[in-house]
């Protein structure tokens, strides 16, 4: 790009401001990279610099009349937490060589591992110039704070082919989605399946239903009372699974204020009192599944909500898929199938660019051919005549 267009670094969301950001995020219809959900990392203390989340978002402004045009979330990180995309072996790699691998940089969404938009450009700006311009400012930024490296995670796949096109290390992964074929009813999906898929689907949800009421509540249905009870659900099981959770209750109170309608709260209540609940947020063509969490145990309760609750919604509401987040085999019996995913690096020092490029070119035929191994073998619908 020319002269004519600044590129800026900046510290959080709120330099930058709701409307120059969203001018360009908002479009994308991605719930995670707006001005609303991110902020609420910031602002709430779950993504900030004593948390190891320091700022240093990217905006593109054209100097003509002082548009922003492209902007990129962008984190100095001091650990590799929270991220979904593991580079635990390099770091200890580097670090026992005598490197000092962290802070890193870190272009994703805090503890949300979708795809989305990375490089985000304004709908009326030129988006391939947009998107190089803020690739090379990340790299700039990388190397004037002499860092170790820079990652990409969870970025679109024209981006990390983009980002391939500019030199980046290329790392590919699989999470399960499920995919609407144009179902009316949750029966229209349950149709598709095997005999023995759709007997133990309507098995599991009866029995999870069983003396419960289960609601899905979104907008200004959602109070201050539902999210005291989804945060100790949320803590329950953070606690249990990886130590200390990510999300303080700030951030909760903040979505709720600002993010309601694109919020979908699944909660099981037992005589009105609420004891398990599931966190979606809704996109312009599809519903994420992020936070779950339950203070009693009932048989199938996870699947009720983190998956079969998801796919009526999406149905309901003409939404293409639902990714229910990181991990999970036990999704491909619920419909979920392995999708690739993507993330792309930037290693400064030849001595482990090198081993991490090669051991990068040998995962990526592997994970692909798991995918196409586990589509194949482990489906849960329907063989064609």
């Amino acid at each position: 790009m020319t002269a004519d267009f600044t590129l800026q670094v900046h510290d959080s969301l709120s330099a930058i401001g709701r409307e120059a950001w969203d001018s360009c995020a908002l479009p994308t219809g991605d719930p995670f990279v707006s001005f609303d959900f991110l902020h609420a990392c910031e602002a709430s203390g779950s993504a900030v610099p004593r948390q190891g989340w320091a700022g240093r978002h990217l905006t593109l402004t054209d100097d003509r009349d002082g548009r922003v045009i492209g902007v990129m979330p962008l984190w100095l990180k001091g650990h590799s937490q929270g991220e979904y995309v593991f580079d635990h072996s390099w770091a200890d790699a580097y670090q026992r060589a005598g490197g000092q691998y962290y802070p890193k940089l870190l272009s994703a969404v805090p503890f949300t591992p979708a795809t989305g938009p990375r490089l985000i450009a304004h709908p009326d700006a030129d988006e391939a110039s947009v998107c190089e311009t803020l690739i090379q400012g990340a790299l700039a930024l990388c190397e004037r704070l002499d860092l170790s490296s820079l990652h990409v995670n969870f970025p679109t796949q024209p981006e990390w082919r983009l980002m391939g096109d500019q030199g980046l290390l290329l790392r590919q992964d699989m999470q399960f989605i499920w995919r609407n074929e144009g179902y009316a009813t949750f029966d229209d999906f349950l149709a598709a399946l095997s005999s023995n898929r759709r007997k133990t689907i309507r098995r599991e949800r009866r029995d999870a239903q069983a003396g419960l009421d289960i609601r899905v509540l979104t907008g200004a249905d959602i109070t201050e009372a539902h999210w005291d009870a989804f945060f100790a659900f949320y803590m329950d099981t953070g606690s249990r699974k990886w130590g200390r959770p990510y999300l303080t209750r700030a951030f909760f109170s903040l979505i709720g204020q600002t993010m309601a309608d694109r919020i979908a709260l699944m909660m099981a209540f037992r005589d009105d009192t609420p004891i398990a609940g599931a966190l979606n947020f809704i996109g312009r063509d599809a519903l994420y599944g992020r936070q779950w969490g339950a203070l009693e145990e009932v048989p199938f309760l996870h699947f009720e909500l983190c998956y079969y609750q998801a796919i009526d919604l999406a149905i309901s509401r003409g939404l293409s898929r639902v990714e229910a987040g990181a991990q999970g085999q036990h999704k491909i019996a619920r419909g979920y199938l392995p999708s690739p995913v993507y993330s792309a690096h930037v290693i400064a020092d030849p001595a482990l660019r090198a081993p991490v490029a090669r051991y990068l070119d040998g995962e990526r035929p592997a994970v692909a051919a798991e995918i196409d191994a586990i589509s194949a073998e482990l489906s849960p619908f329907r063989r064609p005549d």
